[in-house]
């Protein structure tokens, strides 16, 4: 019996070996092979960035979120196409002495692709999101950093990526 197991080991050792060993050029040769990883999430292939926004207290303005996403790669508008795709999202908790008007999604492009029945909405590249801010005439001058999130799911022509969460923060100066 304990001959079956060495046995046994020694195959699984020896398969364990041969589904380790790279099946590409090796470094010795000079070749290089580096192919980009795919990613495995959203955050992976998208990045949000806030600008600064100046407000004087009593009065409203637009903050502005800025989605760059990676070149071959999309995310769903707001409103998606179809009620089962993961939309764009931006959120913004209340603050104190500052609250959110309504948030203004941009203008998508349709775009055909070969997983789907017909042309979906999504957004490519560089694009902004605006939200209507509101500082209340009590809030002290200054710097105030608004928090927010962008939810968002990336997709290449092939294949949707699971979903993610961009942490954002605003820089909000009230005058």
């Amino acid at each position: 019996m304990s001959k079956r197991i060495l046995v046994f080991v020694a195959i699984l050792i020896a398969l364990t070996a041969a589904c380790s060993r790279s099946t590409g050029p090796s470094s010795e040769s000079g070749a290089t092979t580096a192919q980009p990883a795919q990613p495995r999430h959203s955050v992976d292939v998208v990045k949000a960035t806030a600008r600064d926004v100046t407000i004087k207290a009593g009065s409203e303005g637009d903050a502005v979120v800025q989605l760059t996403i990676q070149n071959g790669y999309h995310v769903n508008a707001n409103p998606p196409t179809f009620s089962y795709l993961k939309a764009t999202e931006l959120e913004l908790p209340q603050s104190p002495g500052v609250s959110v008007g309504f948030i203004v999604y941009p203008n998508p492009l349709t775009k055909t692709f070969a997983f789907a029945e017909k042309p979906l909405a999504v957004y490519e590249g560089v694009t902004d999101i605006k939200a209507k801010l509101k500082v209340d005439k009590s809030t002290k001058p200054g710097q105030h950093d608004l928090p927010g999130k962008v939810q968002v799911q990336a997709c290449d022509n092939q294949v949707c990526y699971a979903p993610g969460t961009l942490e954002i923060s605003i820089p909000l100066i009230v005058k």
